[in-house]
């Protein structure tokens, strides 16, 4: 049967699939919408297994945050181009994400791909805008009495905060948050700094200051200087604080007595993904005009 061009604008609408697919599928399924929109889902979702192996390494932080500032869940959604990164409805996917992990409780990705509807629009939007898309990880955060600090850094990088006790006040916590974003401690108190990290530093110093030819007193004093630098440059309390560098994060946090950090996260987008070197932009689109 004869397919229109209004069935074909309509069915790309639905389903955001390309034109020559959609006249395709409408042929094969002769002109019954729902048919074609089944036959585009089934083979969407084999692309989109298809494009699984790719590197995600773009993408999106997303934070959802309860009502009284006592819960909150940060998320990190990775696509292939800062371009997709940027599309609404990667926006809105990444954002629906943060939500409904901080509503139902969830503390795992893999509990968050169980939710069927948001592995469906995961998959559909691979299909949608031809890109390998993954719900890279998931934390949250609860505290039972004060309040989270959050802090989103554009789309790239997001930061919560837990602050417990009484004088949590919502611009602290951004503060403290936004600190975390620029500083990248590792923990919050030198005291929670591993005793083998500890150790490993240690054994660096002490050969460095081996070779200096001085006294072994002056040696050690040499040692447990760089120590005390070492721990106040990872553990957030002896950072200088970086909207005031003239004090530090523990002076700051002095000014209110009984509140205390009791845990921090900072995400960012693609830390840690080994990133693959391939053909500059021009030359991939040539490549896929040219149907390689």
């Amino acid at each position: 049967m004869a397919i229109s061009a209004q069935q074909v604008k309509e069915l790309r609408e639905r389903t955001g699939a390309g034109m020559m697919e959609c006249k395709t599928v409408l042929t094969e399924a002769d002109g019954d919408m729902e048919a074609a929109v089944d036959l585009l889902r089934k083979r969407g979702l084999a692309k989109a297994d298809k494009k699984s192996g790719r590197v995600a390494a773009e993408g999106r932080i997303a934070l959802a945050e309860s009502a009284d500032a006592r819960a909150a869940v940060v998320v990190e959604v990775n696509c292939e181009t800062d371009f997709v990164a940027k599309n609404e409805a990667f926006v809105a996917f990444a954002q629906d994400c943060a939500a409904a992990a901080l509503e139902r409780g969830l503390t795992e990705v893999a509990q968050l791909l169980a939710d069927a509807e948001l592995e469906e629009r995961r998959k559909t939007l691979v299909s949608q805008l031809g890109e390998n898309i993954a719900v890279r990880r998931l934390q949250r955060l609860e505290v039972s009495q004060g309040r989270l600090g959050s802090y989103l850094h554009g789309n790239r990088i997001g930061v919560l905060v837990a602050l417990e006790g009484d004088g949590a006040s919502e611009d602290l916590g951004r503060d403290l948050a936004m600190h975390v974003a620029a500083s990248r401690p590792e923990v919050a108190y030198p005291e929670q700094v591993s005793a083998e990290r500890l150790e490993r530093e240690k054994e660096i110093y002490r050969a460095q200051a081996a070779e200096s030819g001085k006294p072994a007193e002056i040696v050690e004093k040499m040692i447990s200087g760089r120590m005390s630098k070492f721990v106040n440059e990872i553990a957030l309390v002896g950072q200088a604080f970086v909207k005031d560098p003239d004090r530090s994060v523990g002076d700051l946090l002095k000014a209110h007595p009984g509140l205390r950090v009791t845990g921090f996260v900072r995400f960012e987008v693609g830390e840690g993904i080994e990133k693959q070197q391939g053909p500059d932009f021009a030359t991939e689109v040539m490549s896929q005009v040219r149907g390689a």
